[in-house]
């Protein structure tokens, strides 16, 4: 299904996967028209068996999209758990636990949904888009993203030009949280690569009626 996954020397914890401590180790950029984005790498350390759990385990999709005047293949595996479904590993249920506790505060609601994505290999890929189904589309709301297995870029830009590329290497248990207006003020892609690239699979969760 994808090629073999090369082991980080950073992302290793004998007691087996552990979740680090959300507070001062998140770092926060400031971006344009009220948007941010919050850093933490490594937040999870002994990832990698929890990305093979995810790939064995997951019942992971293969879409078919219209563009233009054809059907696509939507380059990458995809599956969405709704608000109460069972999420697929005990690990997932925890970093979600956590990230309602650090942001709750915050964003003033909890993380209800999660959308996992399955890069298979330099091909697999994502274009640029904000998540602006339901109310990212109108209001401010956060994305937090937990990344496992191999690097792959995550590339921001403001929506209507005029500002910098940002580009985020993420992997190994990194997590990235767009915060602020950034779904609709900013957008992020995964870019193909032509460069012998490992798989990795990405954990978006997100709040109630944003897609």
């Amino acid at each position: 299904m994808a090629g073999a996954l090369q082991s980080s020397l950073f992302d290793v914890a004998d007691e087996g996967p552990v979740l680090g401590e959300l507070g001062a180790a998140v770092q926060r950029r400031q971006l344009s028209h009220g948007a941010w984005v919050d850093v933490l790498p490594g937040w999870l350390t002994g990832s990698e068996a929890v990305f093979d759990r995810l790939v064995d385990g997951v019942p992971w999709r293969a879409e078919r999209r219209q563009m233009y005047d054809r059907v696509v293949d939507v380059p990458r595996l995809v599956c969405f758990y709704r608000d109460g479904d069972r999420l697929p590993d005990p690990l997932l249920v925890q970093a979600r636990r956590r990230l309602d506790a650090h942001y709750g505060p915050e964003l003033g609601e909890p993380f209800t949904t999660a959308g996992l994505c399955f890069y298979r290999d330099g091909a697999d890929s994502v274009a640029w888009h904000g998540d602006r189904v339901g109310r990212g589309r109108s209001t401010d709301t956060m994305v937090a993203i937990l990344s496992l297995g191999a690097d792959r870029p995550l590339l921001l830009r403001p929506t209507e030009g005029g500002g910098p590329t940002l580009r985020y290497s993420l992997g190994h248990g990194d997590l990235l949280v767009m915060g602020g207006s950034c779904q609709r003020t900013w957008e992020h892609a995964v870019p193909k690569s032509t460069r012998p690239t490992g798989p990795r699979i990405s954990v978006q969760y997100r709040p109630a009626h944003v897609r």
